[in-house]
């Protein structure tokens, strides 16, 4: 039945699903297939001709790539499904990390021709640690090279334990292709089925081996909640630019992938996954709603983490909600997707409701950074502004003032860095340069060190503000933190208030140039004359006396670390291996061999261990030659440590020039 709220035209249940592949799959050709096949659209938009529904900015459409996540909705019966098309390439990882945290289930792409690649391999790892229900979509059987038996070989082998065909091909590799999909009103098709079903499911194992024969409606249940769980994973072949084995595929969404639980009582809890905001437009954000309901003209709460790891929060009143595939007007309710406005400060990860420990990241931060400078210096201020808008939309692009009016931006790629630069001259107007990209460090005081500034007695001609710091050593992960030893009475509000705020800007370039962290900054003097100092006083001298405290203290340098997993086939072991010595890697452990264990591949190696960030673009760029394009590299941060002094490290001498 469905929900009361909602009158019974519309669908009784929502299903939020991602399409996720590598680059050059075919996810948005899928998408306006799907669109065009459920009637949403009456034409089909074309890549290469840059008019595809989903794909909607100008770089999107002149690049034929997906950049930000974008949302499209169609029925099927009693069933509505969102679409989410999220980026293939690696340098958007934040778009698919966010658009996996709402969703309800997966569509993932291969090419019947290229077969399983490496970030196919990637994605497929986090879907089933997620345990998120994911239907395998082989695309282009209609291309010359495509293959069928040896592909479910391959994914089989190396993407998934239990694939479920779901559709036989005629004429693969031909413009004549056709996907037929298995009707299990056939018994010959339902046994076949249930057989591989069986590899995952033990009732059904019973009975395929003692009898009677499953009927259809059990083996769909089987199929159904075997999915649902993550154990098996149904395999559609097709063409999305054909049309072809798409209807059996929606089909398969509809009935294999189960809806959220719905919880309409208790506060609203929610997530923002996707933020836009063209130039001098008004900023929108598409929020997934778990819990509650939310109506037009609520006033909300939204939460997020800061970059240093505490916490804050944004209070505003909903203007405008549009829930997706729905008339305007209504309220979201929960498993339901909308378009909000009036939060101008809203940032792609904004959580609604309390955060939760478990609200971190599924994929790696970004470890580069990057100096921008307008061309024109008078364009500084827009350049600075425009940054921000574009990291309130992805919330791992942290932007930072920088020396001579520059900004400092993170990233995790070249090829983001191509695309902001790209966006800011075709959509802002600024032509902008960009320094080469260098790995982010840390500093961390080694000890402890004092240092002040007094007003002078007499003959006064400096800043009429007394200020005395002392920096010590602070526990690991504990950040930036300031304290106080002289009475809080002894200055004014805003003295204090204009010391504090300059101390924690001021580290965020300390004596090396990195941010410091892990530091207590106490405040040990101070003092004023009334009615002549003033908060500039104390801004002005607070930077110099930290910074001579802090030489006094010493600090060292710290380099980011990844954790890495290496799938390798046995062959290839002992390049590899030597290969990552030489990044300076460290090796914890090496499985796998004659029987490949978990590596997911009979006869591989998996490789574990952790190398420098600044070495894993060149230790995953080196896997494919050396393995014949079959490994398999995965890595996440793992924390950070001391920079070695001389050979291969970030030396004191060397660490303003590293480049990746």
């Amino acid at each position: 039945m469905a929900p009361s709220h909602i009158p019974a035209r519309f669908p009784a249940h929502t299903l939020n699903i991602g399409i996720l592949a590598h680059v050059d799959a075919g996810k948005t050709s899928l998408t306006e297939r799907l669109l065009f096949d459920t009637g949403v659209i009456d034409r089909l938009g074309s890549v290469d001709a840059g008019d595809t529904r989903t794909d909607t900015g100008a770089l999107e459409r002149q690049r034929g790539i997906t950049i930000r996540s974008a949302v499209a909705s169609f029925t099927v019966g009693d069933v509505q499904i969102n679409l989410i098309d999220t980026p293939g390439h690696s340098d958007f990882i934040a778009e698919v990390e966010r658009a996996l945290g709402v969703l309800d289930g997966a569509v993932l792409l291969l090419s019947a021709v290229e077969g399983v690649q490496a970030r196919t391999r990637v994605l497929m790892k986090t879907l089933r640690r997620l345990r998120l229900p994911t239907l395998l979509f082989v695309n282009k059987i209609d291309r010359v090279g495509a293959r069928g038996g040896p592909l479910l070989a391959d994914i089989r082998r190396l993407l998934v334990p239990v694939p479920v065909p779901m559709t036989s091909v005629t004429g693969l590799g031909t413009a004549r292709a056709r996907a037929v999909p298995y009707d299990l009103r056939d018994p010959r098709a339902r046994n076949r089925i249930a057989e591989t079903v069986a590899e995952a499911d033990d009732a059904m194992l019973a009975q395929v081996v003692e009898g009677p024969p499953p009927s259809a409606q059990r083996v769909r249940a089987a199929l159904a909640a075997r999915t649902a769980d993550g154990s098996l994973h149904p395999v559609y072949f097709g063409s999305a630019l054909g049309g072809q084995g798409v209807g059996a595929l929606i089909q398969g969404m509809a009935g294999l992938i189960p809806p959220a639980p719905v919880r309409t009582g208790g506060p609203p809890r929610g997530t923002v996954f996707a933020v836009h905001q063209p130039p001098g437009g008004e900023r929108t954000a598409h929020i997934r709603l778990y819990e509650g309901e939310l109506r037009p003209r609520q006033q909300i709460t939204l939460h997020r983490r800061t970059a240093d790891g505490g916490r804050t929060a944004l209070r505003g009143r909903i203007t405008s909600l549009e829930v997706v595939g729905r008339p305007p007007g209504g309220p979201l309710a929960p498993g339901h997707i909308a378009v909000i406005r009036g939060l101008p400060g809203v940032r792609t990860g904004d959580r609604l409701g309390e955060l939760r420990e478990s609200d971190g990241a599924l994929f790696a931060s970004p470890t580069l950074e990057t100096v921008v400078r307008a061309h024109d210096p008078a364009h500084a201020a827009a350049l600075r502004a425009a940054l921000l808008a574009l990291a309130d939309q992805d919330p791992l692009l942290e932007t930072r003032p920088a020396d001579g009016g520059a900004t400092s931006v993170l990233l995790h790629g070249e090829v983001q860095k191509e695309i902001i630069a790209a966006t800011l001259h075709d959509e802002y107007g600024i032509a902008a340069r960009f320094t080469p990209s260098r790995v982010v460090c840390v500093e961390r005081p080694c000890g402890v060190g004092e240092a002040s500034y007094e007003i002078a007695k007499r003959g006064h001609s400096g800043h009429w503000a007394t200020v005395g710091l002392r920096v010590e050593p602070g526990a690991q992960g504990s950040g930036a933190v300031f304290a106080y030893e002289t009475e809080l009475g002894a200055l004014p509000h805003g003295f204090h208030q204009a010391i504090e705020e300059t101390v924690l800007a001021t580290l965020r370039q300390g004596p090396r140039g990195w941010a410091v962290t892990d530091c207590r900054v106490v405040l040990t003097r101070s003092g004023f004359v009334g009615p002549v100092s003033t908060a500039g006083d104390f801004r002005a001298v607070t930077p110099g006396v930290l910074l001579r405290a802090l030489r006094r203290a010493g600090t060292r340098l710290y380099e980011p670390y990844h954790a890495f997993e290496a799938e390798l086939p046995s062959d290839a072991l002992a390049a590899v291996t030597a290969r990552l010595a030489a990044l300076d890697a460290e090796l914890d452990e090496t499985t796998g061999g004659e029987t490949g264990g978990d590596t997911g591949g009979e006869g591989n190696w998996l490789v574990r261990g952790t190398l420098p960030a600044r070495r894993v673009r060149e230790a995953e760029g080196m896997l494919p030659g050396l393995t014949r394009g079959e490994g398999v590299w995965t890595s996440h941060p793992s924390g950070d440590r001391a920079v070695r002094e001389g050979a291969g490290g970030v030396d004191d001498a060397a660490q303003r020039s590293v480049r990746t």
